[in-house]
This record gives structure tokens, C-alpha cells and sequence, in this order.
């Protein structure tokens, strides 16, 4: 009765409630879906190399330490700020950068308006001939 009781209490069930046969066929479908090397090199998740694994993470490092220097040097070689402005590069202004263009709009109207007002003042020409500026026949046709 003992080795009854005992073969009764032994639980067979599987862990998975995946049948061994579909996990198999689930893998194979997985691994048929699989990207090919190339496509994980062009998406960057291989490296795109043919050093050895243990030299890869030495390449990388150089090749960012090579691209480090070369910024470096650009960096060093860039034009000082106020070299641009008197080159006219950048605008001398020191308003933020959002409100550059604004602020530009904004000199070419105050520009034209000042032109508008000195246009208004100008004298007639009937007052530079009178002033001796003009002579009587340089007098413009009126329009």
C-alpha cells in the first residue's frame, strides 16, 4: 500500500503549460524570423568588424578616442566670436538667440521709419533753389 500511495502523491504535470512539441516549433519559428548579421551591422547592434571579440572593445575605444581628437582640433582651430561678428557671421547682438530674428525685424523697421521722417523733413526743391543749392533748371518735374 505504501508504494501505491507514494506513486498516487508524485505529481507529473508538466511545469509549462507549453507542450515540449509547440515549445520546439515556437523556437524554430523564432529562429527562422531571426535578422541576418549584416542587418544587425547595419542597424549597429553588431559591431561591423573583423577584429577578434577580444580586440573589439580596444577598437572601439580608439576609433572614439580618434574622433575625440579630431573635434578637439576643430575646436581649436574655431574662429574666436568676435572674429565672426566683424566678419559679419554673426550678428552683433547680444539679445537671446530666440529673439535674434525679431530683434532684426524690428532695427529694419526703425530703419524705415527714420527714413520715412528725414524724407518728410527734406526741403523743396523751390527752397534749394532759393538757397542757391539747386539751379532753375535742375528743378525736378513735379509727378
Amino acid at each position: 500500500m505504501d508504494s501505491q500511495y507514494e506513486k498516487s502523491s508524485i505529481d507529473e504535470t508538466p511545469i509549462s503549460p507549453i507542450s515540449p512539441i509547440d515549445r520546439r516549433n515556437s523556437l524554430e519559428k523564432h529562429l527562422q524570423q531571426r535578422p541576418n548579421p549584416q542587418d544587425l551591422k547595419d542597424r549597429h547592434i553588431l559591431l561591423d568588424t573583423n577584429a577578434a571579440p577580444a580586440l573589439q572593445a580596444t577598437a572601439l575605444d580608439l576609433e572614439r578616442q580618434r574622433a575625440t581628437d579630431s573635434l578637439k582640433k576643430g575646436l581649436e582651430k574655431r574662429p574666436e566670436r568676435e572674429d565672426l561678428v566683424g566678419r559679419n557671421i554673426l550678428p552683433d547682438s547680444k539679445a537671446a538667440p530666440a529673439l535674434q530674428g525679431q530683434q532684426k525685424e524690428l532695427e529694419k523697421h526703425m530703419r524705415a521709419d527714420s527714413l520715412e521722417q528725414k524724407i518728410q523733413q527734406r526741403p523743396k526743391p523751390e527752397e534749394l533753389v532759393k538757397e542757391g543749392i539747386l539751379g532753375a533748371d535742375e528743378v525736378p518735374a513735379e509727378q
